[in-house]
């Protein structure tokens, strides 16, 4: 059994979960939201608790899409132009949110989960955050805002491919030090496998990786930043994007972007037919949505979405 010491020691620089105990410690804020409350209302948190049968049971914050938007005076027009549109977009408070977040974990959980979209667009100021609050012990995914180097104003265009993210792999794998790809570590007993689906596909790399792993016999929690749709996931996500109006809970807008695609391409689609059949999946942690949904994915795992962590949302999962 992995104690959180050794776990710790084993992990440093290469992590898949941050420990609350090597969190830093933050100054108070002092709350515009709520003054007359305690610091953590402003925070909106719900609660899960997946049953496997541990020997020893362990708790984890799980946030995502912090969408950081921050930029050095020194940096380029582009990086002040997004700097004042995003932040105006994600409403400023990100960092602050960030922090309540992390200082919440290190009072209540043992780990914090980060499934990807840390920062909202390439900066060398929010690269640097990601280093100041999270040092080498980093957390699990990256985003597709990860490989954003200028969102809309990127040259050349910004395009959901592998060979988009080899523009800037090397430098986003030089701030995160975990394997972008693909990383497996044990926790208690349970193998947390975190995996980039960022523009909803998977590779034959992840799959033959994942299979690698379940070889291992292990309870498996899959962290990744974009979800496998089910049929109520997919309605969540057009609610809330989409659809204006009453939709009867028998309509369904036909599937599309990432939805299509894990439907339409063979490797993902394998993929996620295969998973739905693997037992030792217990459970899937996902974000980019900016909504809470959480449905059962198989019949011994359950997904759940996380909504934004800029609007200070996060979910307690309880392993026991």
């Amino acid at each position: 059994m992995t104690s959180r010491r050794d776990f710790l020691k084993r992990m440093a620089g290469c992590g898949a979960l941050i420990a609350t105990s090597q969190l830093p410690a933050f100054a108070e804020d002092k709350p515009e939201l709520f003054p007359k409350r305690g610091r953590f209302e402003r925070m909106s948190l719900c609660y899960a608790m997946v049953k496997i049968g541990l020997e020893k049971p362990f708790s984890v914050l799980h946030i995502s899409d912090t969408h950081l938007t921050a930029a050095y005076p020194t940096e380029n027009e582009k990086k002040q132009k997004l700097h004042e549109v995003r932040t105006a977009t994600f409403g400023g408070r990100q960092e602050e949110a960030l922090r309540d977040a992390l200082a919440w974990a290190k009072q209540h959980v043992d780990y914090v989960v980060h499934t990807g979209d840390i920062i909202d667009w390439q900066s060398e100021a929010n690269f640097d955050l990601v280093k100041k609050y999270f040092g080498t012990d980093i957390i699990a995914s990256v985003g597709n805002h990860e490989y954003s180097s200028d969102m809309w104003l990127s040259d050349p265009k910004q395009e959901d491919t592998e060979k988009y993210k080899d523009l800037t792999r090397a430098k986003v794998q030089s701030v995160y030090p975990f394997d972008v790809r693909f990383q497996a570590q044990e926790v208690n007993g349970v193998n947390f496998i975190t995996l980039d689906d960022i523009y909803g596909y998977v590779t034959k790399e992840q799959v033959s990786r994942f299979k690698e792993e379940v070889k291992k016999g292990l309870p498996i929690v899959l962290c990744m930043h974009v979800p496998f749709h089910t049929e109520i996931t997919w309605r969540a996500n057009v609610r809330f994007w989409e659809d204006k109006g009453p939709m009867p809970s028998g309509q369904m807008k036909a599937p599309s972007g990432d939805y299509k695609i894990q439907l339409e391409d063979p490797v993902t689609r394998d993929f996620i037919a295969y998973l739905k059949k693997e037992p030792l999946l217990k459970c899937i942690l996902a974000g980019h949505t900016h909504f809470t949904v959480e449905d059962q994915f198989s019949p011994t795992c359950r997904e759940y979405v996380v909504a934004g962590g800029f609007m200070f949302h996060g979910r307690e999962v309880l392993f026991l």
